[in-house]
């Protein structure tokens, strides 16, 4: 029986999953896919590692409603039918924060589990869902060998000034810091950076991971130096649904003079901001790309004018700027969001290859350009997989087991 590691990634409305080999160092993912319940009926979508789609069985039969992490036991099921040959030996599962405490990738126990309940108001769209996904997989498999994997560890090499808030010192002291996020799909990048850009990986570079979520990391020496996200996953870029940086002095508005409680204030601020709210129209940046709407133009012009000046600020922290990173389902995909944020950037000696930009090119950034522009695809999940044959200790072999 071939043993395999499960990547779980559970979202508030998807639930991504792979399968890679527990190999030392896995790269290929032997499938992988997700369930989506954003729309009016639940999806499943799923492909082997030749991209060929696999079938969803009986996946497709539950009926509403159900929280995501009722698919779990589902899944697993799917897995052992479609791929009779194969076990899942361990899970590796995508936690958005850790807080102070972790620093590094974690084997979980009921330790564990308490510390990232504390953490839940700090990420509340990510991280009720990765702990639900991890209690799921307990209840199925108790002594299944689990991993969480942190956004925040990426950020942890940033100088103690990048993470400080101008707070009375002993809100630092308990942890009222500047933690940074995205940090898996930035260890991506940075893995794969020399072979995308030689010696000039270790310079200074810009990352930015535009998607539903957004931020942008400064990296030197291929280490994070500064992030554009904060203590919690608002702050920074504007983004789907989530508002971005805002004065603090807005929060203290709305509780005093309009009256709303933190409730409904860390709705609006998660859910109802963004492109949704700018916009009125959607969070999706596809959506409003397509649209004739004034309003989608308005959320779009503000979304790629902050994420300009972030960058902006970045560079600053970097003291210059070698090379910018475009990367997840935005910076990957949208060659206009990518044109109108390097326009912005021209006094900084970016230019763009127009031609290459509209191919989604791996370079988009023309002759003249003082600044390499590249587009890469990210990939958290085999980060994910990766730590998870370290931490468990692989098993190259076929077992009889």
């Amino acid at each position: 029986m071939r043993q395999v590691i499960l990547v779980l990634n559970a979202g508030s409305s998807s639930l991504k999953f792979a399968l890679y080999p527990a190999t030392e160092t896995p790269s290929q993912s032997l499938a992988g896919g997700k369930f989506d319940t954003s729309g009016p009926k639940l999806t499943f979508s799923a492909k082997d590692h030749d991209g060929n789609p696999l079938p969803p069985g009986e996946l497709l039969s539950m009926h509403a409603p159900f929280a995501l992490t009722d698919l779990i036991p589902e899944l697993l099921d799917w897995i052992s039918e479609t791929f009779p040959d194969m076990q899942v030996s361990c899970v590796g599962h995508r936690v958005v924060h850790g807080g102070r405490t972790y620093s590094a990738p974690v084997r979980v126990d009921d330790t564990v589990l308490s510390d990232l309940d504390q953490l839940v108001s700090l990420a509340p769209l990510h991280e009720p869902h990765n702990i639900a996904a991890i209690r799921a997989i307990s209840n199925w498999a108790p002594d299944l060998p689990q991993i969480a994997c942190f956004d925040t560890s990426f950020h942890r090499t940033q100088p103690r000034l990048a993470k400080l808030f101008a707070l009375p010192r002993h809100f630092a002291d308990e942890g009222v810091i500047r933690y940074g996020f995205h940090g898996l799909s930035y260890d991506y990048i940075a893995s794969v950076l020399p072979a995308h850009l030689g010696d000039r990986a270790d310079g200074r570079v810009v990352v930015a991971h535009l998607g539903n979520g957004a931020s942008m990391c400064a990296m030197k020496d291929r280490k994070s130096v500064a992030s554009s996200m904060g203590f919690s996953a608002l702050d920074g870029l504007m983004m789907g649904s989530r508002c971005g940086r805002l004065d603090a002095g807005v929060v203290l508005y709305l509780l005093r003079n309009r009256g709303m409680s933190a409730d409904t204030i860390e709705t609006l601020l998660y859910e109802a901001s963004g492109l949704r709210g700018v916009s009125g129209i959607s969070h999706d940046m596809s959506i409003l790309e397509q649209s004739s709407d004034p309003n989608a133009r308005e959320a779009i012009d503000l979304f790629c004018y902050r994420a300009a000046g972030e960058l902006c600020q970045l560079a600053s922290a970097l003291q210059g700027l070698d090379a910018v990173v475009f990367t997840a389902g935005i910076g990957e995909n949208s060659a206009n969001i990518r044109r109108q944020i390097c326009e912005q950037l021209t006094w900084l000696g970016v230019s763009l290859d127009d031609a290459a930009n509209q191919a989604n090119s791996p370079v988009i950034s023309d002759a003249d350009s003082q600044v390499d522009v590249l587009v890469i695809p990210t990939d958290e999940e085999q980060v994910i997989a990766r730590a998870v044959a370290r931490m468990v200790g692989a098993d190259t072999g076929e077992n009889s087991g």
